[in-house]
Formats: C-alpha cells, sequence, structure tokens
C-alpha cells in the first residue's frame, strides 16, 4: 500500500482503516501531539444510500412487521431552534436561544465518535452549533462503528474531530487551547459495568486520569458551562426508587460506578474551587440506533437474527428505566442553556433540587421515568422482529442490580422536557436501524 506523509505518519493500519470508511485522517501541527485530526473525507455512499432507504421505508411494510420506520430527525426543534418548542402536554414549551444569540457558538464533545456522542453532535449541529469532537477510537468494540458515526458528522461543514485519548494531556491541552470551547460535554469514557471486573486498570486510566485533564483544561480556558455525564450506577445499592438526585450514593457495586461517582466528586470540587459552572448528568439505560455491541438490545437482536439463544439474567427478574437515546441528547440541549448558579445561601435551593450550596454544580437524572421489565422489554423485541427469541436463564452477574428507575422531576422543572419516547416505539426504531446497516 502506498502511503502519503501523513499516512506514514500515523500508520498504514490506522490509514488503511480511514480510507475504507472514507474519512482521511491528518496529523495535527501540536507540538508533541500523538492524535490525529479527522479531515472531511469523501461519503460512505453504501451506508448513506442504507440509512435513506431506512428512513423512507415503506410505513405499511414496517407496520406489518410491528416495527417503526427509522427516523433521522436526531434532535427535536432542531428545524426551527429559535422558537419556542412544541413538547409533550405535560410539559411547558423551553426557550431556546435564537439563531442570533447562537452566534456558532463552539461546543467541544469528548466520545464524539460513540454513542451517545453522535447523536448529541448531530442535535446540535442540526441547531446551529460548531462541533468539535474528540475521541480514543479505542477498540472495546467494533471501531468501524465508531468511524461511520464520524463519517456521518462530517458531511456538516461545522464538525471536525481529533483522534487521541484523554489521557494524552499535551493533545487534550493543545486542542483545546486552540479552539477555546465556550461548553464542554464530557462524554467519554471507559464504559460498561461488567468489562469493570476484566480490566479496571482501564477506568482508573480514562475515567479518572482522563477527566482529570478534561477539567485541568476546563480551568485553564475558563468554559461558560461543563457538562459530564454520570451514570444511574452511582445509585449502587440503593432499594428506594425511583432514584432521586438527592438520594446517598454512597454503595457503588462496581469500579465503574466508583469511578463515575469520583468523577462528580472532582467536577463538584473544580465548580467550587474556580467557579465553573458544571452539570452532572446520571444516564439511565439508553438505547437507540447506532447502539454499542456490547448492549442489552444490540446483542440480543443480532443473536435472534441468527437464530441463537440470549442470556437473561436473574432468570428474568430484572427492570430498567430504558431511555431513547434522541430523547436524552435533547434533554443535554436543554440543560446546554441551563447553567447552575451559586446560590446566595442555602435558603435560596428550592426542595429537591441536587443544586450545591456552596458551587455552581448540579447533578441531574436523565431518564425516561418508567420501570420496564426485562422480559416486557424481550417481548417487545420478539413482537417487532415477529419471532420467538430462545433464552438461557442463568443468575445475576457480578456488580449488576435488579432494577433501576430514575425520577426525572428535576430535568422537567429546569427545562420544561420530560422523555417520553415507549419502548415501542425505541425498539422499533433500533431494528430499523440494525436492520438496513446489517443488512439483514
Amino acid at each position: 500500500m502506498r502511503l502519503d506523509p501523513a499516512d506514514k505518519a500515523i500508520g498504514p493500519d490506522i490509514a488503511e482503516n480511514s480510507k475504507r470508511s472514507g474519512c482521511s485522517l491528518h496529523r495535527a501541527a501540536l507540538t508533541g501531539s500523538t492524535g490525529h485530526l479527522c479531515g472531511l473525507g469523501r461519503t460512505d455512499r453504501d451506508l448513506l444510500h442504507r440509512l435513506i432507504a431506512a428512513a423512507g421505508s415503506d410505513p405499511a411494510e414496517s407496520k406489518a412487521a410491528g416495527c417503526h420506520a427509522l427516523s433521522l430527525d436526531l434532535c427535536p426543534g432542531a428545524t426551527d431552534a429559535g422558537k419556542r418548542l412544541q413538547l409533550d402536554h405535560n410539559s411547558k414549551p423551553t426557550q431556546l436561544r435564537t439563531d442570533s444569540q447562537q452566534a456558532l457558538r463552539t461546543v467541544l464533545i469528548t466520545g464524539s465518535a460513540g454513542f451517545i456522542g453522535y447523536h448529541l453532535a448531530a442535535c446540535l449541529l442540526q441547531h446551529g452549533f460548531r462541533v468539535v469532537g474528540y475521541d480514543g477510537m479505542t477498540d472495546y468494540y467494533d471501531v468501524s462503528l465508531k468511524r461511520h458515526r464520524h463519517q456521518m458528522l462530517l458531511q456538516n461543514a461545522n464538525f471536525s474531530c481529533f483522534e487521541a485519548q484523554l489521557e494524552d494531556q499535551p493533545t487534550l491541552h493543545g486542542l483545546t487551547a486552540r479552539e477555546r470551547p465556550e461548553v464542554i460535554v464530557h462524554l467519554a469514557a471507559q464504559a460498561g459495568v461488567r468489562y469493570s471486573l476484566e480490566n479496571p486498570g482501564a477506568y482508573i486510566s480514562a475515567n479518572i486520569v482522563g477527566t482529570f485533564n478534561l477539567l485541568e483544561c476546563a480551568r485553564e480556558f475558563g468554559v461558560s458551562h461543563l457538562l459530564m455525564a454520570s451514570t444511574s450506577s452511582v445509585y449502587g445499592a440503593n432499594q428506594a426508587m425511583p432514584f432521586a438526585e438527592n438520594d446517598r450514593t454512597d454503595t457503588p457495586l462496581t469500579l465503574y460506578a466508583a469511578t463515575k461517582k469520583a468523577n462528580e466528586h472532582m467536577g463538584h470540587c473544580y465548580a467550587h474551587l474556580w467557579k465553573i459552572p458544571t452539570t452532572m448528568f446520571r444516564f439511565f439505560t439508553v438505547y437507540g440506533p447506532w447502539g454499542r455491541p456490547d448492549l442489552a438490545l444490540y446483542k440480543f437482536v443480532k443473536a435472534a437474527l441468527a437464530d441463537e439463544p440470549i442470556d437473561v439474567y436473574n432468570h428474568g427478574n430484572m427492570a430498567r428505566d430504558f431511555t431513547y437515546v434522541t430523547d436524552l441528547v435533547h434533554a443535554i440541549r436543554l440543560l446546554i442553556d441551563t447553567p447552575p448558579v451559586e446560590p446566595a445561601s442555602r435558603a435560596a435551593i428550592l426542595p429537591d433540587d441536587s443544586l450545591s450550596p456552596v458551587a455552581p454544580f448540579r447533578v441531574v437524572n436523565i431518564g425516561n421515568n418508567t420501570k420496564v421489565s426485562l422480559l416486557e422489554f424481550i417481548a417487545e423485541i420478539e413482537r417487532c422482529l415477529g419471532r420467538p427469541i430462545a433464552k438461557n436463564f442463568i443468575d445475576m452477574q457480578k456488580g449488576d442490580v435488579p432494577a433501576t428507575w430514575a425520577n426525572a422531576d428535576l430535568l422537567q422543572r429546569l427545562t420544561g422536557y420530560r422523555p417520553q419516547t415507549t419502548v415501542a416505539e425505541g425498539v422499533g426504531q433500533f431494528v430499523a436501524w440494525y436492520r438496513s446497516y446489517y443488512q439483514v
């Protein structure tokens, strides 16, 4: 294979993979940098055609299969960001900045090639933001899926991306100094509850050291709002449900949960010391198109279409608050314009608000506020696929919890929005995407 100078700098394996996905990579002009800048490459026409075909699929065919056609509307209200959004009948409309106020605000998203990062970047681009992506492209799961996500985003001229690890402090610092983002949304992390039992060191490196490097950049360059992802796993052994932001979170059951709780503490310290407005969001079982291959829905659909059995933990006696990905990123979009303000006194904090009394810092649950049993979830997959799924009923895995359920009252109070997508709708959207992407 012939390599141009930029390809030689990044290595033949990365260069070849990038050419296959239609994304050219170039060495960044940053002193001491080991990352790679994503350049705008050619369109992955086959992938785009499949996605367009899915979006325009015959509604009658989708209904016959019990599914919903894939929607490419990645963020509600994006076509008219300057007007008040018409939300559900239980929510008040939310005022977003007008186009003139937006003025191409720059947002740095870490983990931009990830499942949630991709959807958030697409949402913000639709709303007129300039988005800078930062992703380590780790091989925790199929890197080609990550590259396809980035390639879709690169069709927008207001998106650029940079490939490097969070632990690479010189590269992260250099990029932040150059781009000077007004907002940082920190999604990059070593994910997965179960993988933390196999490779705990990866969680310390990415989630602790990497987050520290990110916090230092936010401090030095004075962002107007720092938003960071936490997880419902921090509720650990708690049994009282639904989980509320002010509940104690002192009993994490995995190292993954412990590192995320540590991130919350680290974020609070920086918010207090350096007055960085900081919002932590706790995600609840996010699912949807472009999802991670290690997530339950992806694994279940893949196994079912291959006529293979699925493992059902705790003999099916489990429940989750399943949150559809576009609902989640729309909530983040609204929270970007809702930075916390340090209260004048403790008495000024409203009941059930997680606002810190000593810092511009708040924790917010983002969940569907609905508990769905695992067996109901599997039944919905079976209905959508039109076939039964063979099941292996086994004991619960170490570190797992039997149920999660979000109290989303604070999110609604702050933004006027509450996630609404039902499991029937969300599973249908995922299956439509999966079938089109893998042509099965």
